[in-house]
């Protein structure tokens, strides 16, 4: 760590600074520009791979950004839309592309948050403030709708002709050359809807779409959703400017799931052909892909989701066949990685079915490894048939970093990794794969973008983002990087954890400790990549800053995510407890002021935690926190606690609120009071437990703010507020805290 913090210093002072770090405010974590720097996301290359495109920050809005592009050829970079003149002023965005933003984590993200390619790689697409443009790349921009209803999901045919979207409950698409608007569906309407992910498939599935466009573009897979069998929730939704009450159809566990089925549109308007889903009419419609014009590919999932079918459809008929199914005792974990070739015929595949996610080829009657043990693939991103060679990221070499490889089709050959060692890539490419977009980033170095070529060699910098020419620049001296390393579980497996560690301390002392907990399924925090500048903060206020990936954590395999299933807040609480004993005989620390602090699932494990091991944190901070499991939704879970409305005993052990008299370290409860996803109702239920049960806790909830509190000045607000609760509450001994409260105290009401 010192040789990396030196040369921190070093690559300061060539810049022109000094060894002496500035002050890194509160203020300053959170205001814009973003001290990480302007790092673009959504990277994509165009179909012709002469420009990349992407969005960006801007300096003084770092939650609005803009779509630039860049030449590959040159490097020569320019805005392409400048959301702010495009818009003309924000619009009030439908309810259904508010949800969808929220459901894709953008919620307070303005200006321009998605687009995609028109053609050949000579246009784009934008969705902007609920209306669609399209901005060739070499003119100006044409407004393709101009309703007061927003259009979502717009989605090019493969020929370019046409432009597909949904608005309200029905599926419509508009002839680029034209601008003929015709719909798809007009049946929609009240609780049916076409073309639209339903809730669950959004926001657990990750399915956003319900819409697939032939290679032929002549047809269409449209999802076909009913909500009618689905509870009404009633959300009121509490803001600075009044209470605005919905009415949400919510799937709650063991309650029943939206209806959904499949049906093939033609552009034509030929009579829809219903795809044959089976007979039980309670599965989920996880994938739906097309291998060719004649064949489309649904993957259909069991309600427990202990199984998932892969079935083969002719689109004339809507008759399916099975051919192949993947089992498993706890839950299959879904993925984007079915890729058809170009025979039509056969397709590549990722499966767990030896215990870690590897990749297959399925031949058209069986399926071949193509990479096997514990690879752990990611994501492929590129196939190159002519070259026998696909493209993916995965964890081959570490679970701390993840990288870009190459492997051969045949499967006769390991995979090459193609990124530097030292940190963390995420990977896009060409469909030919001859270039990749690698956003990469280190413990010490701020995400940076770079092209390189097939075989890792370094193109060029999209964006070099140097630390010196950051805005973290100023602060870089004081740069502390974590520490990494590993514990046994109880089943001998191999635990990661990270820590920062205030430089300076003298021997002897000891630092109170900021203990972050997230711990849930699908979720992996320790990896060698850029951290949380608020992290830096924590340490330089002199907190050290502590995290561990309990089993349970995802980027592990099997038997590291399975021991949660029909468990949930049992093994997670074990792993995390094992750590803080750890963290406890380190010299540095201070074992009597360990503060845990969680979010989410964080904010449920901070409970459990205080409520399973009273004594074992010094005061805890819960935001957002699930509370009650029968209140979280059927797919995410039922996928780990099975279905309530058949054994409900896994949730009455999961359940923390009976135990909400058992808290006895001082407590702060956070909420946001438009939270749709974790709902009020469970900060609500903790809140009633611990006062009937006599228990002090203290809370602070956010009018108009859903599951993130994101806004600069929001977020500013509620660190400063979670901060002078931990500096009251892990006072050292013997002195006291800004309200005169000793460090420890009786929770109870007197």
């Amino acid at each position: 760590m010192a040789k990396v913090r030196a040369a921190l210093v070093a690559v300061l002072m060539a810049a022109g600074g000094t060894a002496d770090a500035a002050e890194l405010t509160l203020e300053r974590v959170f205001q814009s520009p973003s001290l990480s720097g302007a790092v673009p996301r959504a990277l994509t290359l165009s179909p012709d791979g002469r420009h990349i495109a992407y969005l960006k920050p801007r300096a003084e809005d770092a939650l609005r950004t803009d779509l630039w592009v860049q030449e590959v050829a040159s490097g020569a970079e320019r805005m392409a839309v400048d959301s702010l003149k495009l818009s003309g002023g924000e619009a009030k965005l439908s309810e259904a592309e508010l949800q969808r933003r929220e459901r894709a984590r953008l919620m307070g993200a303005r200006g321009i948050v998605e687009y995609r390619w028109a053609g050949n790689g000579e246009a784009l697409i934008v969705p902007l403030d609920g209306d669609l443009w399209l901005q060739p790349l070499g003119g100006e921009p044409r407004r393709l709708t101009a309703t007061p209803e927003s259009e979502v999901d717009a989605k090019l045919s493969p020929d370019g002709r046409f432009l597909s979207f949904v608005r309200g409950p029905n599926l419509f698409a508009i002839e680029l050359a034209t601008g003929e608007e015709r719909a798809i569906t007009t049946e929609g309407g009240g609780l049916i809807s076409y073309g639209s992910a339903e809730f669950v498939a959004q926001e657990e599935m990750k399915r956003m779409t319900g819409q697939w466009w032939a290679p032929d573009s002549r047809r269409l897979a449209v999802a076909r959703v009913d909500e009618s069998d689905v509870r009404v929730a009633v959300r009121a939704a509490i803001g600075s400017d009044g209470t605005r009450v919905t009415e949400q159809r919510y799937p709650f566990a063991g309650t029943p799931n939206a209806r959904v089925s499949l049906e093939i549109r033609s552009v034509a308007g030929a009579p829809p052909v219903a795809v044959d889903l089976g007979p039980d009419p309670d599965i989920y419609l996880a994938r739906v892909d097309w291998l060719s014009a004649d064949q489309l590919i649904v993957q259909r999932q069991t309600r427990d989701q202990k199984r998932l079918d892969v079935l083969a459809v002719d689109p004339a008929t809507g008759a399916a066949r099975l051919l192949f199914s993947e089992r498993a005792p706890t839950w299959i974990n879904l993925h984007d990685n079915l890729k058809p070739l170009k025979d039509g015929r056969r397709f590549l595949w990722t499966s767990e079915r030896g215990g870690h996610a590897n990749i297959y080829l399925w031949t058209g009657s069986r399926l071949r490894p193509v990479t096997r043990g514990a690879t752990l693939v990611d994501t492929i991103v590129a196939v190159d048939e002519a070259a026998g060679l696909i493209f993916f990221t995965g964890f081959a070499d570490t679970p701390l970093e993840e990288h870009l490889y190459k492997v051969a089709m045949d499967g006769r050959s390991a995979p090459v990794r193609l990124t530097e060692a030292g940190g963390s890539h995420d990977a896009v490419m060409d469909k030919r794969g001859q270039v990749a977009l690698v956003t990469r980033s280190t413990p010490a170095q701020p995400p940076q973008v770079a092209l390189i070529g097939r075989d890792g060699g370094k193109i060029r910098f999209v964006a070099e983002n140097r630390i010196e020419d950051t805005p973290y620049a100023p602060f870089a001296a004081g740069h502390v990087v974590p520490r990494f390393g590993t514990l046994a579980t109880a089943d001998g497996q191999e635990m990661h954890w990270q820590m920062l560690v205030p430089p300076g301390l003298r021997p002897g002392e000891r630092a109170p400790v900021f203990f972050e907990v997230y711990g849930g399924p699908g979720v992996q925090r320790v990896r060698r990549q850029w951290g949380s500048p608020l992290h830096q903060y924590l340490v330089r206020r002199g907190f050290v800053v502590f995290m561990a990936d309990n089993r349970g954590s995802t980027n592990r395999g099997v038997a590291f995510e399975a021991p949660i299933h029909l468990r949930l807040g049992s093994v997670e609480v074990e792993d995390q407890l094992r750590a803080l004993e750890f963290l406890k005989s380190q010299a540095f620390v201070d074992p009597d002021r360990v503060a845990v602090f969680g979010w989410s699932y964080g904010g449920y494990m901070t409970l459990r935690l205080l409520t399973k091991a009273p004594e074992a944190f010094a005061a805890g901070v819960s935001g957002a926190p699930v509370t009650d499991w029968r209140l979280y939704d059927t797919h995410y879970t039922e996928r780990y606690l099975g279905n309530p409305a058949v054994d409900d005993a896994p949730y009455q052990a999961a359940d923390i609120v009976p135990d909400a008299a058992r808290v006895a370290r001082p407590l702060l409860l956070i909420h946001g009071l438009a939270d749709d996803n974790v709902v009020f109702d469970h900060s609500a239920k903790m809140m009633a437990a611990l006062q009937r049960a006599g228990i002090r806790f203290e809370t602070m909830v956010y009018p108009g703010q859903t599951h993130g509190i994101r806004e600069p000045a929001l977020a500013t607000h509620m660190w400063r507020g979670i901060l002078t609760f931990l500096d009251r509450e892990l006072a050292a001994p013997g002195r006291e805290g800004a309200e005169g409260t000793p460090a420890q105290t009786d929770r109870k009401t007197p």
